[in-house]
């Protein structure tokens, strides 16, 4: 049996079960369990903290696991990415009150208060910087206010927390963060993984992408074909007017209504739009 760690509370978690179902996996319907049988795929679930999972794989207790990049590198674990999951997306920056910083190299014998020391400590490592850094649990943007540090590391979206705070950001980002797949450094390659590992992948496309066909006259073809190259190439299929022809092509899910106006423009008509479930590329 296959074991995978998957968060159990917050967005991450309801992301990635939603994710694995969509791959066609079981997953809990209480959020008490923390641990669910799937017989059918050869799976076993284990629902535990985001901050251990890369503990629990790197560790070879659990084979893989679902995090984040940031919970991943603050961890220090010998755990590895597998692939991308394209959610929980985050940026971690620096911030303090304006005046205090501009760079990274600015932060040498400043403290730094951060929820994340391990990636923080290894970003500072990384640039030969020797700040103290403080570990804070929860919210940190009250830690200079309140005397504990000169300068904070944190997740920023809009800013706006911080700019309350009197807080600005500087520098380069820190870490550009989303969920991941993960499995120990060195572990043994598993046929179970791989099949994991297509099944999300195979979301991910699904997720990008759309189904669309259409009608075109046969001299407009190519310029069609143009417009929605799809994968490798649409397919084209003749219909009962030998004039017409019937085409099929995968195409960005972002850039849908533009391609169906070029379509359109170019004389295409019945364009049809389906959603794709799940696909193998």
């Amino acid at each position: 049996m296959l074991r995978v760690a998957v968060p159990n509370k917050g967005s991450l978690a309801e992301d990635a079960s939603d994710m694995l179902r969509e791959a066609g996996y079981r997953q809990r319907r209480d959020s008490k369990e923390l641990m669910l049988d799937d017989p059918d795929n050869g799976v076993e679930f284990f629902f535990l903290r985001p901050r251990d999972i890369a503990v629990y794989v790197g560790s070879g207790t659990l084979d893989v696991g679902i995090t984040g990049q940031d919970l991943l590198v603050d961890s220090g674990a010998p755990a590895e990415e597998v692939v991308q999951l394209g959610f929980a997306a985050s940026t971690f920056r620096f911030a303090a009150v304006p005046g205090t910083a501009a760079a990274v190299g600015d932060l040498a014998g400043r403290r730094v208060a951060t929820s994340y020391p391990g990636l923080v400590q290894g970003y500072l490592t990384r640039y030969g910087v020797s700040a103290e850094v403080v570990r804070l649990d929860g919210a940190v943007e009250t830690a200079i206010g309140l005397g504990v540090a000169d300068v904070i590391a944190d997740v920023v979206s809009t800013g706006v927390t911080l700019r309350n705070a009197g807080l600005e950001v500087f520098g380069e980002p820190i870490l550009h963060s989303q969920a991941v797949l993960i499995r120990r450094r060195e572990a043994v390659e598993q046929q179970a993984v791989d099949v994991l590992v297509r099944r999300l992948q195979g979301v991910l496309v699904a997720r990008q992408y759309v189904l669309m066909d259409y009608d075109v006259r046969v001299e407009l073809v190519e310029q069609a074909s143009a417009v929605t190259p799809g994968l490798e190439s649409p397919t084209v299929s003749p219909l009962r007017d030998s004039g017409w022809v019937a085409v099929r092509a995968m195409v960005p899910r972002r850039s849908t209504n533009q391609v169906m106006d070029d379509l359109y423009a170019l004389g295409a008509r019945a364009i049809i739009v389906t959603s794709i479930h799940a696909c193998r590329l």
